[in-house]
């Protein structure tokens, strides 16, 4: 009976400690100074860099464990008007005095973490605050997923929409190894151990080149960006199911635009994505047979030109 009894407070101890380490608020990112308004939106953020005349408008997307900073220096063009979507359940990695009141009445709801709650942001975002006709939407990784799925409920908004789908999650792709269960459970502790060492992953095949410094400090604040491990674990499962449960036939949403496949991809499967991507019929495929999986930080002479208006 003594037996049994030990062991089940080891078992509860492991709950308790599995859960801790599942709800433990994560550190904040190192922030930057922009002068942009920042509008928080339920459990995510829509950042508005405007301009006075631009000539273009551009909304980004980013990946998982990645935050918006990820574009700003690609699209830096100050006649460019950028819009960036932080996805929810995530940190803010940028500071503004502006905060003015959000032109919608209501934030959308959704489960936090999700592809389907971050495409009713994107949405939001899209349908209130471009400032020209001439838009581009762009997203990596699961982002793409996002683009996809926002399409998909408002294609309506997509009608004359560019879209740059990098490296992106796609519908019945797969991630470069296989997701086991015994992964997810581990991956709440590995998330701090790489908080608590934010280089001991740098070396890593999977980020491709590591020579511009600007691409190693994005991945250091990737342990920083969710608030939790257990949105992460949402972040997972969820993607791993959107790739297994969505249609080609979400592609008849999107009208224009480019789908980057790098031929290096080490976070998700480049043949799959590339099976995946030629069901698409109204986009072009832009393979990079060098890339890694962050096409945009290492080969951004891929990356379509943004058109004339």
């Amino acid at each position: 009976m003594a037996g049994y009894f030990g062991l089940g407070l080891v078992l509860l101890g492991l709950g308790i400690g599995q859960y801790w380490l599942q709800v433990r608020p994560v550190p904040s990112p190192p922030q930057i100074t922009m002068a942009a308004d920042i509008y928080p939106v339920g459990e995510g953020w829509i950042l508005h860099r405007r301009v006075s005349e631009p000539r273009a408008t551009v909304v980004v997307m980013h990946g998982l464990l990645e935050n918006p900073l990820y574009f700003t220096r690609y699209y830096e063009d100050p006649e460019l008007e950028l819009i960036m979507i932080g996805a929810t359940g995530y940190q803010l990695p940028v500071t503004s005095a502006d905060r003015p009141e959000a032109p919608w009445d209501l934030p959308p709801a959704g489960t936090p973490g999700t592809i389907a709650a971050d495409a009713q942001l994107l949405n939001l975002a899209l349908e209130h605050l471009p400032g020209t006709r001439n838009v581009r939407v762009h997203g990596h990784s699961r982002g793409g997923a996002v683009i996809l799925q926002a399409a998909s409920e408002r294609p309506d908004l997509f009608s004359q929409v560019e879209v740059i789908l990098e490296a992106p999650v796609l519908p019945q792709g797969q991630p470069y190894r296989p997701s086991s269960a015994i992964s997810r459970l581990l991956l709440p502790s590995l998330h701090l151990l790489w908080q608590r060492r934010p280089d001991m992953l740098l070396e890593q095949p999977i980020w491709g080149p590591l020579d511009d410094p600007d691409k190693r400090e994005l991945i250091r604040a990737m342990p920083f960006n969710p608030r939790s491990s257990a949105l992460l674990l949402t972040n997972v499962r969820d993607l791993l199911g959107w790739m297994d449960s969505s249609s080609t036939e979400i592609y008849r949403h999107v009208q224009r635009g480019a789908i980057l496949v790098p031929g290096r991809d080490r976070v998700l499967n480049s043949a799959a994505m590339l099976d995946s991507a030629h069901q698409a019929e109204n986009l072009q495929i832009v393979e990079v047979p060098e890339g890694s999986h962050f096409v945009l930080l290492d080969n951004p002479e891929s990356i379509p030109p943004l058109r004339n208006p």
